[in-house]
This record gives structure tokens, C-alpha cells and sequence, in this order.
């Protein structure tokens, strides 16, 4: 999870460990990529707008690394505008949430990449 909001990142980490999941933090672009290059993580949720190395360049960056290019990336973010959902899956973006989100529906597009079945 890549989110500059500690709120965020706490809410959806005690969502996803609830349901099976491990989660790792970052709070901004840079530390999150580097945090994924290390971790090699099954799936990454990414927030745009963050100070420094905003989503985007983010999301470039993982999908120009050798080691998280396959990772599947969902942008869980408040910018919902056609042209920027357009932007961010021609960056590399695997799914698209935006916030405020129900928990069900960003369980369910998880769930998507995940091999092991997890409780319903």
C-alpha cells in the first residue's frame, strides 16, 4: 500500500490483514518503490496524489522495474475523471478505485489477482 494519508493506510491494512492479507506500507512514492523492489509484493494499491514522486511516476516506476513490472497495480485514489483513469491504465494500472470506496468492492477487485481463495 503506497498512500501519503496514515489514515488510509491504517484503514485498509486492518481491512485486508482482517481478510488474510499482509500488508506493507509506504507512505510516499519513493519509499513505496523502493519497499516493493525489496518485498516483491503480490499486488500493490496506490494512491495519485502524493507529495514527491506523485502515483503516476510511481506506477511507471514499478512497471519499468524488472522485479514488480508484473505486479498488478490498483490505484485507489480521488481523482476520477475519465481522462485520468485513461492516463493511469496507459501507465500500467491493473485497476482503478476511487475514494471514498466501499470495502467490498475494493476486496473484490483484489481478490481478481489473488491465487489464494480468501474468506467471502
Amino acid at each position: 500500500m503506497i498512500d501519503d494519508d496514515a489514515s488510509v493506510r491504517d484503514f485498509c491494512r486492518m481491512v485486508l490483514s482482517n481478510e488474510g492479507y499482509e500488508v506493507l506500507d509506504a507512505g510516499d512514492g519513493a519509499g513505496g518503490i523502493n519497499c516493493a523492489s525489496e518485498a516483491g509484493p503480490d499486488l500493490v494499491l496506490l494512491d495519485w496524489m502524493m507529495p514527491g514522486v506523485d502515483g503516476i511516476d510511481t506506477l511507471r516506476a514499478l512497471k519499468g522495474n524488472s522485479r514488480t513490472r508484473d505486479v498488478p497495480v490498483v490505484m485507489l485514489t480521488a481523482l476520477d475523471s475519465l481522462s485520468q483513469i485513461t492516463l493511469a491504465t496507459q501507465s500500467g494500472a491493473d485497476g482503478y478505485v476511487t475514494k471514498p470506496f466501499e470495502v467490498e468492492d475494493l476486496l473484490a477487485l483484489i481478490r481478481r489477482f489473488d491465487s489464494v481463495p480468501h474468506p467471502v
